[in-house]
């Protein structure tokens, strides 16, 4: 683990340490002081490496007193724009399994205050999750002024339509004041309120004066200072519905000397109670449940908010937030990439265990292998992580650690597959996932390939090979479909694309072997057209060549060498389609005007073309072609910026291939850019889509995005993040994108829509340039993006299991053989009870099936008990229990058939990791049983009734019915082998 911590030793030790450490130490003296923590992976660092054990009994003592209470307690306050459902359910998971286990600690209470705009799927899963409400901050500042003036900042968040009143929230926004306490003093030009001053960790300053310490509190001033703060108090209340204010004091970095902060904060507290009835107010120490427990108790009638998210968010009118879409776009491609890698790494050793229970694999070091990962993903959704907001030494930092948690996964699958093949331990091992491996060229190869959707899948795998005679044989050696061409990538090696059909969570094993002479694998021929012109084109009649599978008829015109149209061949219906790549170019200097940055994009005009000239080649062969563009910035330039590589596939008799067939793939090439330039793909369609947008939240729901004009920035107040769909449409058909990581998107004209896919900025803005956010990021970048064409019926059934597909895709680990041609193991013939695939219909989703390891007791009272006598276990972790979510993808009324409910048998379905002995339906995050969950029932005019149950029974015999948009979690638990 110490790999783990490198960084963490720099600002955790130092801040985070003297947070914890000397808050502990001044809640104990004194009854009346309060403190709330928000981010487990902080705490935890903590817990695990600095603190006593007297410490740690007065963490306890606090947290029975209410005096410290976790608000939010994921691991970290997760960004809500370009995270995906899974991650933040996963962070979320982990920070509350310590908190349970550790304090028997639930979290009932957000505290989401810094992300940058709010997403609608966040107070649905903190309703699943427990919580009685739900705080933000950051929505846009004119917006903001509007509740604020009409005393709307609070409501009941309906964040779901399908589940609408079942899991609506209560949910405060944060006044114009935001978190921070106003640090403004009338009576003296030094600022107040933060008497520690600011953080300058990992070296504090010698003499203990840090930067910007606040006036301290004194007899001469003591009036003044509270003076100040009942004015800032009565300001803010008058914005609220009732006289209960919530007045945060503290903000980013503070209470790393919580004794200079408390003293001064005691003497005003008890100052302005003392002379309440003067000043009309009355303070005190509170945490977020005091307060909402104060609001509660009022029982006054709120509004209704719908499934309306608060995406973009602006500051100000030439500050959209809407350039983190898409920075750091490598970071955003490899935290998905991990992600997808763990939720594989799960269900394959939740099988193992269960399948394989006298296997030599140690489980507590594979747990360790898992764990590294669950950390390194959970930390990355932070809200400066994924978003791409902070300097580079920090996301160097999550890139290590996400590979190190990737590279103990591969490892540990690898270890599993040898395992169950009991095969020879010489044979070398190496893995990749789902990058193109490199091959042996003079040994045979074998590659295992997992398919961790509980759906039967048939698609491509790509291996990187030596040579184009290659043959590809199942477990039993018979051929398999295959086609290898000339790499995209490099010169002297070649991609072989593999056709595999697996049944859900199973793995099929395919050998690779170099053919003398004879061929078995397809080989894909190349046409090279002449590089074309794009300033002399528009004097030509087009000439047209068609690229066909059963599904599409894409036509290209070599007069350009650019896309012109597209037929969707079931309904015969063409639409044009054209595809170009622009840069917005963007200022950098702030005497100039509005910069971009990490954060923020500012375009200063339109996006301009970037090539004059686009070269082409086609592969194609018998299973795939594939369209290579080229764009270069004049008709002699040696290199390229940009390129798109376009694939259609074909799939042979007796194979499933209607996702494959309804999927144009695309993978782009873009960089390194010029500095202070935006680069972004835009497709234009004549679909008369009245530039009306959808995209998703979070790949749980989508929201629908009309254009709207601005007097400033309108450009970039009309982004919106992807994460994994968008879509555009007309009344008859639509054009479906689906992503692998999150990007900012649009829709600029009619029946367009543009991705932006990279940038590369800097800029003179001193905050920026103080903690190295100028994003000088030079870096290639390749993300694929899928898109799928067609009536909106077909695209309806399509979309949610394309979009799962793309973001699940199989994973392939690479062997070499050795010696004589194997014999086939025993573990690879799936034909006993152990190798039944795991299977749901389509329109559910197996979210996660793992073994988390915890060893809290599933009984409330008895882990209370246990840890209150001192009597948690200590000893290994717990590999009985199994945790299960099933997620239902479809809204209610979005399609006839799919939005159905979907009545599962559990047994049935788990029927291959053995019969059931009990299984106990859970809250979000597995720490309420829901048959015992009561979250508070906040009055609205539509439901002013006051309880509120959860609770879906599980019938005796392990049935479940499944409602449109639900998440059930569930604990399973099996008969002994």
């Amino acid at each position: 683990d110490l790999i783990y911590f490198f960084f963490f030793q720099e600002s955790m030790h130092a801040y985070a340490a003297n947070v914890y450490t000397t808050v502990i130490e001044e809640l104990m003296k004194g009854k009346q002081r309060k403190f709330i923590a928000v981010e487990q992976e902080f705490f935890r660092l903590w817990w695990d490496m600095v603190a006593t054990d007297t410490q740690k009994q007065q963490v306890h003592q606090l947290l029975q007193e209410g005096r410290l209470e976790f608000v939010i307690g994921g691991q970290v306050m997760h960004d809500e724009a370009v995270t995906l459902i899974d991650d933040q359910i996963l962070q979320l998971t982990e920070g509350h399994g310590f908190l349970y286990e550790t304090f028997g600690f639930r979290p009932q209470f957000s505290w989401h205050v810094d992300p940058f705009g709010a997403s609608a799927t966040t107070p649905t899963l903190f309703a699943l999750a427990g919580f009685n409400a739900h705080l933000i901050s950051r929505i846009d500042y004119d917006l903001k002024a509007d509740m604020q003036k009409n005393k709307k900042l609070q409501f009941v968040w309906q964040g779901s339509p399908s589940l609408s009143e079942r899991q609506e929230i209560f949910t405060h926004v944060m006044d114009q004041y935001s978190y921070c306490t106003p640090s403004h003093l009338p009576f003296s030009n030094r600022s107040g309120f933060f008497w520690n001053g600011f953080a300058t960790f990992p070296d504090p300053p010698k003499d203990g004066v840090y930067p910007d310490m606040s006036l301290p509190v004194t007899d001469a001033n003591l009036h003044l200072y509270a003076q100040t703060m009942v004015a800032n108090i009565k300001e803010r209340a008058a914005w609220f519905r009732t006289g209960d204010v919530l007045w945060p004091w503290g903000c980013d970095k503070q209470f790393f000397n919580a004794s200079v902060q408390y003293s001064n904060m005691d003497l005003l507290v008890d100052y302005i109670n003392k002379h309440s009835a003067e000043f009309g107010v009355t303070v005190q120490y509170a945490t977020v449940s005091d307060y909402f427990q104060a609001i509660y108790n009022r029982n006054l009638t709120w509004e209704i908010r719908d499934s309306q998210d608060f995406l973009p968010y602006s500051t100000e009118p030439f500050q959209a937030w809407t350039g983190f879409y898409t920075s750091r776009s490598a970071l955003k491609g490899i935290a998905r990439r991990a992600s997808s890698l763990l939720y594989a790494g799960e269900s394959f050793f939740t099988q193992y265990v269960r399948k394989h229970p006298e296997g030599s694999v140690c489980k507590c070091k594979a747990l360790k292998q898992l764990q590294s990962l669950r950390w390194a993903v959970s930390e990355v959704q932070h809200h400066d992580g994924i978003t791409g907001t902070e300097s580079p030494k920090v996301t160097d930092m999550y890139l290590n650690n996400l590979m190190y948690g990737m590279l103990n996964v591969k490892k540990l699958m690898a270890s599993i597959i040898f395992d169950i093949n009991t095969a020879k331990r010489n044979g070398e091992v190496y893995s990749s996932v789902y990058t193109k491996g490199s091959g042996k060229p003079d040994v045979d190869l074998y590659v295992v390939v997992y398919n961790p959707l509980a759906w039967n899948i048939t698609t491509f795998v790509t291996v990187s090979v030596s040579s184009e005679a290659m043959g590809v044989y199942d477990e039993l050696g018979y051929s398999v479909p295959a086609q290898v061409q000339s790499s995209v990538e490099s010169q002297s090696t070649y991609d072989l694309y593999i056709l595999v059909a697996i049944s859900g969570l199973s793995y099929r094993k395919y050998s690779i072997k170099p053919l003398e002479g004879k061929q078995s694998a397809f080989i894909g021929s190349s046409i090279k057209y002449k590089r074309r012109d794009l300033t002399r084109a528009d004097q030509r009649r087009p000439r047209l060549f068609p690229v066909v599978n059963n599904c599409y008829q894409i036509v290209f015109d070599q007069n350009t060498n650019l896309m012109h149209s597209i037929t969707q061949r079931e309904t015969n219906q063409t639409v044009q389609f054209t595809q170009e790549f622009l840069e917005y170019h963007v200022n950098g200097d702030t005497k100039e005007g509005p910069i971009s940055d990490n954060y923020l994009f500012a375009p200063n005009a339109s996006a301009v073309p970037v090539s004059k000239a686009v070269g082409l080649e086609v592969m194609s062969g018998s299973l795939m072609t594939e369209i290579r563009q080229y764009f270069y910035s004049n008709i002699t330039s040696q290199d390229y910026i940009y390129a798109v590589y376009t694939r259609l596939y074909s799939v042979p008799e007796g194979y499933d291939g209607n996702l494959l067939c309804h999927r144009i793939e695309q993978e782009y090439s873009v960089g390194p850019l010029e500095l202070n330039r935006e680069a972004v793909l835009r497709t234009s369609t004549n679909l008369n889509t009245r530039q009306l947008l959808y995209t998703d939240n979070n790949g749980y729901q989508m929201q629908k995005r009309p254009f709207k004009a601005y007097v400033n920035n309108t450009v970039a107040r009309n982004y919106y993040p992807i994460v994994q769909t968008a879509y555009i449409e007309d009344d008859t058909t639509r054009l479906m994108l689906l992503t692998e990581r999150a990007h900012g998107v649009s829709s600029q004209g009619n029946g367009q829509v543009e991705v932006m896919l990279h940038r590369r900025l800097w800029n003179n803005l001193q905050f920026d340039v103080n903690n190295n956010l100028t994003l000088n990021d030079s870096s290639v970048v390749r993300p694929v993006i899928w898109l799928i064409l067609g009536a909106k019926a077909v695209t309806n059934t399509l979309y949610r299991t394309s979009a799962l597909a793309l973001e699940h895709r199989p994973v392939v680990i690479f062997g070499a053989l050795s010696g004589d041609k194997p014999k086939l193991p025993r573990g690879l013939q799936q034909d006993s009870a152990r190798d039944l695939p795991v299977t749901v219909p389509p329109n559910l989703h197996l979210q996660t099936l793992s073994i988390p390891g915890w060893r809290y007791s599933s009984s409330h009272a008895q882990q209370v008990r246990s840890i209150r006598m001192g009597e948690q276990k200590q000893d290994d972790a717990d590999f009985s229990r199994v945790l299960l979510r099933i997620r239902h993808l479809y809204e209610v009324g979005e399609d006839p058939v799919l939005s159905q409910p979907v009545t599962v048998d559990l047994q049935s379905l788990l029927k291959g990791l053995g019969s059931l002995k009990a299984v106990e339906e859970r809250s979000l995050t597995g720490t309420w049983d829901v048959n015992t969950l009561e979250r508070w029932k906040w009055r609205t005019a539509q439901y002013p009734g006051k309880k509120f149950f959860n609770s879906t029974e599980i019938s005796e015999d392990f049935i479940v019915t499944v409602h449109p948009k639900e998440i059930r979690t569930f604990f399973v638990y099996f008969q002994d082998q």
